[in-house]
């Protein structure tokens, strides 16, 4: 790929080119600062050294890294620009480069997952080793330091915040010299000005690019004489001066943009209307499509002359023509986009009264939910929710009470929490619930909505404890002021379940789950989503107090349910748990192809880093373990540990729980060291996200209590078990299956210390207790009836072990096979060990 630089040589294009604004063909001067930029650059090749371009609006910093950008990019094999004047959307930025350096994308990982590979990418310069990229308007270092990527390629910022100058090499970028303004004027009105002109309109307008450019734009549009041009100036400043109107805006900018503004109404009163609402955008790219994509129901809400504008293609295509032609607006063709200056942003909504403000916001706030997509948890909106991102609070959004745009703040809060950016999510939600609580009061539907999906988005970040407390409260609220039985209230109740779940409080999660599901067919029917969600999570309820068939049933409802109404991530849950209370079950080969077409499904519908893709890969491996098929129950274990790792730091469920998994197979596998070392750390971390008493922190235990035995230590293993044994009998009772997987490895402590008496008489009553909960041919009861064939052995009871044995070898032969690992241990009379992994809440 070649292009041709200002001199028309030909140079190389780079492979990734992503994001960079057009080129102004206008651009002037900036020489020596563009070389020297270009030196310090590129005369630190062995660490990323950001430099700053710094100075105030309009003297064109922008345009400065827009060429620099065209000039040398032949240097580089990736050039991305990055909007950074709001640091809640750089991450949403960086993720879009995700496909170009062959990580996932965000509409397969989310943002958060994206952003994290695309910076790690950077810095191992895979596969780009030559890259730039350009942050543009920072404001405060703190705000992006942590999102600067490091590595062998470039970092560009511009930025009117004089902080910089102590984070970074800085460049101050000021006004023109009277030669670059006068060069400017020259070529950007070819036929209309001489030099002498140029130079006394460029002292007029103090040589500020950004009115040189607008005075130019309008010369060159109308082919408005020096002289006519220097008056009109002059009257408006002075008008300006008499209204003593303090203004942070150079007089001579607004003065250029008045007269550019006066000269359009003129020629085409439309545009001014159009104008006007770009001004109330966000200084983001506005899609046209919110202009040409408006609703009956948007356009009953606009002002007449906006709306018969909207309701002509012609016309506005002509409209936003002009606004490009009088450098009131920047037009990116391909990308279908609109562009307005901050600072002309700034003077349009300053010449506007308050009241006219208000009218011109709502029509904004009006387009842009006209504008949103439906279904935000479809991967194919993901980008149009993301165009939506820039403008949400610089429109002011959270302060609209229209409901159409309520509901789209709370879609876009749905697309942040499918496409996983839940850090965003939660100060998004904030943010809205604040506004909108002061506006229509604590009590008001809308608030309870948006409370609920704060809710929703703390439990996937892992703040069980907190969220519990704050879903209980409003749950008690919602049902006072909406009713038992109104929708938002019976969503906050299907959340008390999984908050109870994260207490450890299976038996009352059940229930609650129970009168979930009960009121949700009442007011919904049975067939309704809203009603197989609580399905699907009484599910898991009934598993986590070992009722696993009962557990089966209801996923299956709910599955077979969801997959009608193609609600992906809600499918995909199910599905995942009806593969799960299979295994459970004790069928592990079918387990094994459930879970393999629900990871199959997910692949393709969420994307391979998806969150709930990565618990199906999780709970994928934990079948092949059980199956025997090592190999890839390692690499999967492995696979998604380290995205969750990734995507969510050490500490949080799901990764704790991947690192149990993890754990499992390394230990089965014979990697002793290492399985102990994961689980030792990972038992450590349990109790900060649970709490002390919560069952998963007592099977993980367990867990490390095998580890220990298998590396020598029996009796730390037995200390161990005791005391995990005790917690889950104060918590679930003694016959549950948790309570007598660790009894049963107990009993194996026993033996190996020498204790077959007591190893005997913990596995005689385990046995019982198994088969009660289980039924008789379970794995876990075989595990547990091999391991008492050996003990009765030890101890000199031949003829019960002879006949336990043959009664647990037909069932291994009717089960697993003989041939499955576990058979093979039990046929060599060693003992069997039950591992723990913790399912999702």
């Amino acid at each position: 790929m070649e292009n041709a630089d200002p001199m028309g040589t030909a140079r190389k294009v780079p492979e990734v080119w992503g994001k960079v604004p057009p080129r102004n063909k206008n651009f002037t001067g900036r020489e020596d600062l563009l070389a020297a930029l270009h030196k310090g650059i590129s005369g630190r090749p062995t660490a990323v050294v950001p430099h700053a371009l710094h100075g105030f609006g309009g003297v064109g910093k922008t345009q400065m890294a827009v060429e620099y950008a065209y000039r040398y990019g032949h240097e580089y094999d990736l050039v991305w620009w990055i909007p950074a004047d709001q640091p809640v959307l750089v991450r949403s930025s960086l993720a879009g480069l995700a496909p170009h350096l062959n990580v996932p994308s965000a509409s397969t990982s989310g943002v958060e997952e994206a952003a994290n590979a695309v910076l790690d990418a950077l810095r191992k310069g895979e596969p780009y080793a030559r890259w730039l990229l350009i942050f543009d308007n920072a404001d405060q270092p703190e705000d992006i330091n942590t999102l600067l990527p490091q590595g062998s390629g470039h970092v560009l910022i511009t930025s009117r915040n004089h902080r910089w100058e102590s984070v970074v090499a800085t460049f101050p970028i000021d006004v023109f010299d009277r030669r670059e303004s006068v060069e400017f004027l020259t070529r950007r009105v070819p036929r209309g000005i001489s030099e002498s002109e140029a130079d006394r309109l460029a002292h007029e307008l103090g040589d500020l690019p950004l009115a040189l450019e607008q005075a130019g734009a309008l010369q060159a549009e109308t082919g408005m004489g020096v002289e006519e041009y220097l008056g009109l100036l002059e009257a408006e400043t002075q008008q300006l001066l008499s209204q003593g109107k303090p203004t942070e805006y150079p007089l001579s900018m607004t003065a250029a943009w008045a007269i550019s503004v006066a000269r359009l109404k003129e020629r085409l009163p439309e545009a001014i209307s159009l104008l006007r609402c770009c001004a109330f955008f966000g200084p983001e790219p506005i899609p046209r499509d919110a202009f040409t994509r408006v609703g009956p129901e948007a356009m009953a809400q606009l002002s007449p002359e906006l709306g018969k504008l909207l309701a002509n293609p012609i016309m506005l295509s002509k409209v936003i023509g002009e606004l490009g032609r009088y450098a009131l607006a920047k037009l990116d063709t391909p990308a279908r986009t609109i562009q307005i200056h901050r600072l002309i942003q700034a003077l349009l909504r300053e010449d506007r009264d308050a009241g006219q403000q208000a009218t011109l916001r709502h029509e904004v706030h009006v387009l842009l939910a006209s504008y949103a997509p439906e279904l935000p948890s479809d991967a194919t909106n993901w980008e149009k929710f993301g165009h939506l991102l820039g403008h949400m609070e610089p429109a002011r959004v959270a302060e609209c009470a229209e409901p159409a745009v309520r509901e789209m703040a709370l879609r876009v809060v749905r697309f942040l929490f499918s496409s996983g950016d839940y850090g965003y999510a939660r100060i998004f939600v904030r943010r809205f619930l604040e506004e909108w609580a002061r506006q229509s009061g604590e009590l008001h539907p809308d608030v309870f909505s948006m409370a609920l999906e704060y809710a929703n988005v703390r439990r996937e970040l892992g703040e069980y404890k907190e969220v519990a407390e704050y879903n209980a409260e409003m749950l008690q609220k919602a049902e006072a002021a909406l009713g038992a039985n109104n929708a938002i209230t019976l969503r906050f109740l299907r959340g008390v379940s999984a908050d109870l779940r994260g207490a450890g409080d299976f038996q009352e999660a059940r229930r609650r789950g129970e009168e979930s599901v009960r009121r949700a067919e009442l007011n919904f029917g049975p067939d309704d989503p809203f009603t197989l969600r609580a399905l699907n999570n009484l599910g898991l309820d009934y598993g986590l107090s070992s009722d696993y068939q009962e557990a089966k049933n209801l996923h299956m409802r709910a599955f077979q349910g969801l997959v009608v109404h193609d609600v992906v991530d809600t499918t995909v849950n199910a599905w995942t748990g009806l593969a799960r209370a299979v295994r459970l079950c004790g069928d592990y080969s079918e387990a094994t192809d459930l879970g393999e077409d629900a990871y199959a499904y997910a692949l393709e519908t969420l994307g391979p880093d998806h969150s709930w893709t990565l618990r199906t890969a999780k709970d994928l491996s934990i079948a092949w373990r059980r199956v025997g098929d090592f190999e890839r129950a390692y690499e999967l274990a492995d696979l998604a540990h380290s995205k969750f790792m990734r995507s969510f730091g050490i500490d949080h469920p799901d990764t704790l729980a991947a690192a149990m998994c993890l754990a499992n197979i390394r230990r089965t596998v014979g990697e002793k060291e290492s399985a102990l070392e994961l689980a030792a750390d990972t038992v450590r971390r349990y109790p900060r996200v649970y709490g002390e008493e919560h069952p998963y922190n007592h099977g993980c235990v367990g867990n490390l209590a095998i580890m220990r035995r298998v590396m020598g230590d029996p009796e730390e293993a037995r200390r161990l078990n005791e005391g995990a044994l005790a917690g889950l009998e104060r918590k679930l009772g003694k016959d549950h299956h948790y309570t007598l997987t660790v009894a049963s490895n107990l009993a194996s402590d026993l033996a190996e210390l020498g204790e077959t008496g007591e190893a005997v008489r913990r596995g005689e009553d385990t046995l019982g207790r198994l088969r009660e909960v289980l039924g008789g041919r379970h794995p876990l009861v075989l595990a547990c009836a091999a391991n008492l064939t050996a003990d009765l052995r030890a101890v000199g009871r031949r003829g019960e072990a002879d006949k336990l044995f043959q009664e647990t070898k037909e069932a291994y032969a009717q089960t697993l096979g003989l041939e499955h690992p576990d058979a093979k241990v039990f046929l060599e009379g060693r003992h069997l060990d039950a591992d723990f992994d913790p399912p999702p809440i």
